[in-house]
């Protein structure tokens, strides 16, 4: 169980699209999450990844490597 308060602006436009297209408030509501949810993952996940790059936990490969171990070296 999730509680939020929107400022009043974001939930009359929240209110409208619910009502204009007959899904409920707690849809989109669920629906952005799910959606921003994603992305901040992503942004997370590759920010650790940068940092283990910059400390040396990591290291990079070059487009030509990754082609040669995969044997995609004469594939378009």
């Amino acid at each position: 169980m999730l509680a939020i308060r929107l400022p009043e602006e974001i939930e009359k436009r929240l209110a409208a699209l619910a009502a204009s297209t007959g899904r409920s408030k707690t849809f989109y509501a669920r629906e952005a999450i799910l959606e921003y949810l994603d992305d901040l993952e992503d942004i997370y996940l590759a920010e650790s990844r940068l940092k283990d790059l910059h400390v040396g936990k990591s290291k990079t490969f070059s487009i030509e490597d990754v082609r040669a171990q995969l044997e995609l070296a004469n594939r378009v």
